[in-house]
């Protein structure tokens, strides 16, 4: 499914093939796992349609080595992907029972190089900073500063930049002390991103 939308990273499509989507949804919703679509997992909340959220990981660029930042970790599925693809991941979740939900299910798979906090995603995690690599996985009209802050010299982000609902998800790259914006993945629909650098709840 996620081949043909034009993912190519051999390493991405391995994880996808391996991680069975269907085990880090709503066991009500496992039979829709396999189809391109977002599907809700409470709070108004949704996971992101596996072509999406592949396209996302891909403009990450990641080797193996390194240390990633993600932003709305919902059910895990992203989280046990980027954990196959870099060193370690720090996820941060809004809602204290999608956050349960997803180490249940990442430690239900042995995976033991992500780890996930609750908390304010825009403010990101300063006492593991930096990060090679940021994913938000949440819609604001602009980079929080916190989380430009804490990219690494040379590293990627990517986020979806709207209002939320109507959005460009488009990468960027850290020279310097400067977040340069680089090219629109695509467009989507996401939903809010909430918090002290966000939109206010």
């Amino acid at each position: 499914m996620v081949r043909a939308e034009g993912i190519r990273d051999p390493r991405l499509l391995a994880a996808i093939r391996d991680v069975p989507r269907a085990e880090f949804v709503p066991p009500a919703l496992a039979a829709r796992a396999c189809f391109d679509e977002p599907l809700p997992i409470g709070h108004g909340q949704v996971t992101t349609q596996p072509s999406l959220a592949a396209r996302m990981v891909e403009a990450l660029e990641l080797g193996g080595r390194e240390r990633v930042l993600e932003i709305g970790t919902g059910f895990g599925w992203q989280t046990a992907l980027l954990a196959r693809l870099a060193a370690f991941v720090w996820s941060v979740e809004r809602w204290p029972d999608l956050a349960e939900e997803a180490r249940a299910r990442l430690a239900w798979h042995g995976i033991g190089n992500a780890e996930v906090t609750v908390g304010d995603g825009t403010q990101g995690l300063t006492a593991r900073a930096p990060f090679d690599a940021i994913i938000v996985c949440a819609a604001f009209t602009s980079v929080p500063e916190a989380l430009a802050a804490q990219l690494a010299d040379g590293g990627r982000l990517v986020q979806p930049l709207g209002p939320g609902g109507a959005e460009e998800v488009v990468r960027f790259r850290k020279v310097g002390a400067r977040l340069k914006r680089g090219r629109m993945l695509t467009r989507a629909s996401f939903v809010r991103l909430f918090g002290r650098h966000g939109f206010e709840s």
